[in-house]
């Protein structure tokens, strides 16, 4: 039987975590609500506005980093929108406009869930069997809107050191589209104050308006050995999905971009980490049901259908299958994690491993789950889910963070070994 280790460790999502966001009233033909407070605080007379000003600084200055560099942000943003000469308009009202037009939100407050994880860009000063990983995370908060997050830590030996959050959360700011032709990409930047830790990754498209999903990332290596980290995740309008890829080579400067192609319309596509045979290849889920192999040309263009490699087989996953995270490469060749839905939609974690050179060819696969929904895991916002979306290679182990009933995340290591031979 597979014996994994589960240290005690637990993340929860925790509502005191708030950043500063924009906050947007509506507009119609009859009334501008921006505008209407605009000019109110312009009419104001200084002592007003200083008294204001002065509430507002002592209710939030110290619960943020930088509150007036994000207020003077912000009302520099609406300004050139309606047109109007920023420098016509006093320090302490641009800032007290500015503290009108945002809002302060919990972006981790309803459920922390589906982690994915990679190596850090920064391995230098540990110790032998030592790596620093990225671990990226969906955040829930009001109105269900779904975020990225990050933690930053070091794995060694079965053991786990987070590094510590710091005191203030900031959101990644939109710095405008691409200058490639990329249609509906943007570029968002890590503000220079803050750690990885610290910084969270909104939505800022129409078409992501209402979250990003599930990113899925892995340290790409191209063929000229240059590397990057990539990741796949699902845009949510609130209407429509949208696959989407974040690619970034420092975690200071992502990119957000929209993927093309009739096989970019479905949710959980993960990629591989190099190409193989010349391709680009994707592991997705063409039908909901069955996992399939894609492969492309282009990174941004998916238009092939792909391949069936797995279906429910097992009675643990009867229901649907789908991935979980990129495929891992061993030397034995591609290890997949994948989830599988079962009687009650009760979620467990497996894994396939596939041929190195076609990996359209399943060279075996795990009978029983790796991890089920049990006890503990069982219960919270959904329950009996357990869920990830990526693992990394530690030594004999896999490391392997995951979702715990949409609510809180866990974390595994997996023998490699004893995986394997569960097949």
């Amino acid at each position: 039987m597979l014996k994994i280790y589960q240290p005690p460790l637990k993340l929860r999502a925790d509502p005191s975590r708030v950043v500063v966001r924009p906050f947007h009233l509506p507009r119609t033909p009859e009334q501008d609500r921006t505008k209407r407070i605009f000019d109110a605080v312009r009419a104001m007379d200084m002592r007003t506005a200083r008294a204001e000003l002065s509430i507002v600084q002592r209710d939030f200055g110290m619960r943020h980093w930088q509150t007036q560099k994000v207020f003077l942000h912000r009302f520099a943003q609406v300004a050139t929108d309606m047109g109007i000469d920023t420098e016509s308009v006093r320090e302490e009202k641009r800032l007290l406009i500015g503290a009108y037009l945002c809002h302060e939100y919990s972006y981790a407050a309803a459920a922390l869930m589906n982690p994915s994880v990679t190596k850090h860009p920064d391995q230098t000063g540990l110790a032998p069997g030592s790596m620093r990983f990225v671990m990226s995370l969906r955040a829930v908060g009001e109105g269900h809107i779904s975020s990225v997050a990050f933690r930053e830590g070091i794995v060694s030996e079965r053991e786990i050191q987070l590094m510590p959050q710091p005191p203030f959360a900031t959101a990644a700011n939109s710095h405008g589209h691409l200058a490639e032709d990329f249609e509906g990409a943007v570029t968002i930047r890590r503000n220079d104050d803050s750690t990885l830790s610290g910084t969270v990754l909104f939505p800022v498209t129409a078409a992501q308006r209402n979250g990003l999903e599930d990113l899925r990332i892995t340290h790409f290596t191209h063929d000229d050995g240059e590397g990057e980290w990539l990741g796949t995740y699902t845009a949510y309008s609130g209407r429509e999905i949208q696959s989407e890829m974040l690619r970034t080579k420092d975690f200071h400067k992502f990119d957000l971009i929209p993927m093309q192609g009739r096989a970019a319309r479905n949710k959980g596509m993960a990629l591989f980490p190099r190409m193989v045979n010349g391709k680009y290849m994707m592991i997705g889920r063409q039908d909901g049901e069955n996992l399939y192999l894609l492969q492309s040309d282009e990174l941004g263009h998916w238009d092939d259908e792909g391949i069936r490699i797995l279906g429910p087989r097992f009675p643990w996953e009867l229901v649907q299958m789908g991935n979980c995270g990129p495929p891992i490469e061993l030397d034995e060749g591609w290890l997949l994690l994948t989830h599988g839905v079962g009687a009650m939609r009760k979620y467990s974690i497996g894994a396939a491993l596939l041929d190195k050179n076609d990996p359209s060819k399943v060279l075996g696969r795990t009978f029983e789950p790796i991890i089920s929904a049990a006890d503990e895991d069982r219960e919270g916002y959904v329950p009996n889910v357990v869920y990830t979306c990526g693992a990394i290679r530690v030594g004999d182990d896999l490391f392997m963070p995951y979702g715990v009933a949409d609510s809180s995340v866990a974390f595994a290591f997996v023998p490699i070994k004893g995986l394997l031979e569960s097949m």
